[in-house]
C-alpha cells in the first residue's frame, strides 16, 4: 500500500480550508444548511465532519444557504464592532448566501460575495450573520450591497434568526440588534479573519 501524505487526506473545513483570496470582500463559504433542511446541522470542531445539532422547533424554514466563512474565529475583534455585547461567540464567522438556483447538497464550498449583514446578540454574545451572494449567480450576481436585495429577504433572514433557537416557556436568547451595508461587513469578516489569526495563528 503506498503511503498517505497529508494532502490526500481531507482538510478540517474550519482550518483547512482558505477564506479566500479576495476576503473579506469575496470569500469561501462552507455549507452546512440548506433552505430545505428542517434539522440544524454543525460542523463537528474536533473531527471537521457535520454533526445533527437538533431538530428546528419552529416551522420556519432558513431563507438561504447557512454556513460559516473558514479560518474566521468571533472573539474580541468582531464583539468591539457590536458595542452592546461582551464578547464574541467563539465560533466561525457564520454566513447566509442568496442563490437563485436551488442547491440542495450541504457540506459544499462556494465563492460568495458579501454585500452586508444582521448584528445578532445571543446572551450577550457577538453572533453576527453576513449576507452574501453566490458569485456569478444570473440573478443576485450584480448586487453589491444589502441594499440591492428586496428588504422582504432581509426581513425572512431576520425573522428565522430571531426565532430558531425559541423555546417554549423560556425567554428569548436571541436579539437581532440591525442591519448593515456591505462596508460593515467587510469589517466584520476582517476582524473574524484578525481573531482567527489571534487564536489559532496565521497560517499560509
Amino acid at each position: 500500500m503506498a503511503d498517505l501524505t497529508f494532502s490526500q487526506w481531507r482538510p478540517h473545513p474550519w482550518h483547512g480550508l482558505s477564506a479566500g483570496a479576495d476576503a473579506p470582500r469575496v470569500v469561501n463559504a462552507y455549507i452546512e444548511i440548506t433552505p430545505f433542511d428542517l434539522i440544524k446541522y454543525e460542523v463537528d470542531k474536533a473531527t471537521g465532519y457535520l454533526r445533527v445539532d437538533r431538530p428546528q422547533r419552529t416551522s420556519s424554514q432558513p431563507p438561504a444557504l447557512y454556513g460559516f466563512i473558514p479560518r474566521t474565529y468571533c472573539g474580541p475583534h468582531v464583539a468591539a464592532l457590536t458595542p452592546v455585547t461582551k464578547k464574541g461567540d467563539g465560533d466561525p464567522l457564520d454566513i447566509c448566501v442568496l442563490s437563485e438556483r436551488p442547491i440542495n447538497k450541504s457540506e459544499i464550498i462556494l465563492s460568495a460575495r458579501v454585500i452586508g449583514g444582521l448584528q445578532l446578540v445571543d446572551r450577550d454574545e457577538a453572533d453576527d450573520k453576513i449576507i452574501a451572494v453566490l458569485q456569478g449567480d444570473y440573478v443576485w450576481g450584480e448586487a453589491h450591497d444589502l441594499s440591492d436585495v428586496p428588504a422582504v429577504l432581509v426581513e425572512r433572514l431576520e425573522h428565522y434568526f430571531s426565532t430558531y433557537k425559541l423555546v417554549p416557556g423560556e425567554p428569548a436568547r436571541i436579539r437581532v440588534s440591525g442591519s448593515y451595508g456591505s462596508s460593515h461587513a467587510h469589517a466584520v469578516v476582517q476582524a473574524a479573519m484578525e481573531d482567527y489569526d489571534d487564536s489559532f495563528g496565521a497560517r499560509a
